[in-house]
């Protein structure tokens, strides 16, 4: 049991990333870091959660207007987190992110644990960005008037459902119209899919093609996938302030009454939804090998992207919410979706092409960094040796990009986008939550380390971490809370099989042990 929560020194962790073959290539700086957490940042989250965090559906509570005091809410938190993220990526400034610090401070079986955690922040998280980008690329080719086939644009479990909705509506004589028009979309899918035995051929094109585009770019470097973020940054910044701008002109202050129709538990709520809208500053510490002066640009990066991205979120909730009734903004485009309602269809035609820049972006930054947390997984024996391996040419982790790239692919082009995100939600908060506490066990196992930048009051900025997170969590779902933890399950069932027995750290351990024999 003691060697299940055996660390590993910082020392023996920066040697493993000047072994030959094992190298990444240290091309970035401040203002890339800082790009790659913007794009990492604003993407699905501003584009498509906020409308069902202002509106509620299902077991959700809506905020209302006040959803721009969740997102105040959800910053908090993250902030905290981000202070903590800041000091290991310049104490450790390694591709592993969570896992590595984890690996530092908590121990080799808590390092595994929040490795696979991350599968579900950077891998599965991916899968709803793959999602959300479809529906609007696929609203942008409505809008130039070129009709997609509607069975090659959706998952096959939404189309099903659509169908069991309308015979049940039409059974009980009830119109089919009052469903909505998500149903009616998924319903004609249904009908026109091609069908083999019967069953019906129904999957999304766009965001399988979409995933294996970005793949192919990651592959070939980390330079060209940061220069195709930054512009892809550029781009939906210019249409986030369009939004704002043109949809300042139209606003109603009418629709900010009532304001928190659900009062604070409305709130809170809507900031466990939106919290997917926030993944993404930690993805900039996935980077931290390959930045030029980890130590001074990892802090600034990390907490300089969310300051930036709240800004942009709460002035973008004010407007949206006073363009149209927060009532009429469950959908998966409600940007779009605000100026539909007052009769803009251009603008939201522009809405909808910024998305699809935004969405492109996050893409990049979240494909990019779930390869690194597997290679720096290989690289410490606790996944097979090709995990860890670096293209000869492009220097990057090539074998588990393409496979992170095909997992994505395949499972975006299947998924539905509310199950994915809540998943994705809850393993990057217990992700936060072991960082926090990794701060304080750190500040007391080796408190002489160099510490480039230090979390300010601690333990207490760390623990505040800790219960905001853990709050968020709780506001979750139960059906997440079950599926979460089968994941981990069967996570566990990996490492006893496997990573116990190749870890590099228990080599180590064994040869000292044989030489002191």
């Amino acid at each position: 049991m003691s060697q299940l929560f055996q660390t590993k020194s910082l020392d023996s962790l920066v040697r493993g990333t000047e072994e030959p073959g094992h190298q990444l290539k240290r091309t970035l700086g401040a203002v890339q870091l800082t790009a790659l957490g913007v794009g990492a940042i604003i993407g699905a989250g501003i584009f498509s959660t906020v409308g069902t965090a202002a509106a509620g559906g299902g077991a959700h509570l809506g905020a209302g207007p006040a959803v721009a005091l969740s997102f105040v809410l959800t910053a908090i938190a993250c902030g905290f987190a981000a202070l903590c993220y800041a000091e290991f990526a310049a104490m450790v400034p390694l591709a592993g992110s969570a896992y590595t610090y984890a690996y530092a401070t908590l121990g080799e079986l808590v390092a595994w644990i929040i490795g696979w955690d991350l599968i579900l922040e950077y891998a599965i998280g991916n899968v709803a960005v793959a999602v959300s980008w479809s529906g609007y690329f696929q609203e942008l080719l409505r809008g130039l008037g070129i009709a997609w086939p509607a069975w090659l644009g959706m998952d096959f479990r939404t189309a099903i459902q659509a169908s069991h909705q309308v015979q049940a509506a039409q059974a009980a004589h009830v119109d089919v119209a009052t469903l909505g028009p998500v149903v009616a979309h998924a319903y004609q899918a249904f009908l026109a899919a091609p069908r083999i035995a019967g069953l019906p051929i129904i999957f999304d094109l766009p965001a399988f093609s979409i995933v294996a585009f970005i793949t192919w770019i990651l592959v070939r470097g980390i330079r060209e996938s940061a220069w195709l973020n930054a512009s892809m940054v550029a781009l939906k910044l210019l249409v986030i302030g369009f939004f704002v701008v043109v949809g300042a002109m139209y606003v109603k202050p009418a629709n900010w009454t009532p304001f928190a129709p659900n009062g604070f538990a409305g709130i809170s709520n809507a900031a466990a939804i939106i919290f997917f809208a926030y993944i993404g500053f930690d993805a900039v510490s996935t980077a931290a090998e390959e930045a030029k002066n980890p130590q001074r640009d990892m802090p600034i990066a990390m907490i300089a992207s969310l300051i930036i991205c709240t800004i942009i979120y709460i002035v973008v909730a004010v407007v949206l919410t006073g363009l149209l009734n927060y009532k009429f903004l469950d959908t998966a485009e409600p940007l779009a979706t605000a100026f539909s309602g007052i009769g803009m269809n251009w603008a939201a035609g522009v809405v909808s092409l910024g998305a699809v820049f935004a969405t492109t972006s996050v893409l990049v930054v979240f494909q990019m960094g779930q390869p690194r947390i597997f290679f720096s997984m290989g690289r410490d024996g606790l996944l097979p040796p090709w995990s860890a391996k670096v293209h000869p040419k492009y220097r990057t982790p090539y074998i588990t990009t393409i496979l992170t790239g095909v997992f994505v692919a395949l499972f975006a082009s299947i998924s539905n986008i509310n199950e994915v995100v809540e998943l994705t939600n809850i393993g990057t908060l217990f992700a936060f939550v072991l960082v926090s506490i990794g701060i304080v066990v750190l500040r007391r196992t080796n408190p002489d380390q160099p510490r480039p930048f230090r979390t300010p009051f601690v333990p207490v900025v760390p623990l505040l971490s800790v219960v905001m997170c853990g709050y968020l969590m709780f506001e979750l779902p139960l059906i997440t809370w079950i599926r979460f933890v089968l994941w981990l399950a069967i996570g566990l069932v990996i490492y006893y099989l496997y990573g116990i027995h190749h870890s590099t750290l228990r080599a180590e351990n064994s040869k000292r042990v044989d030489a002191s024999a």
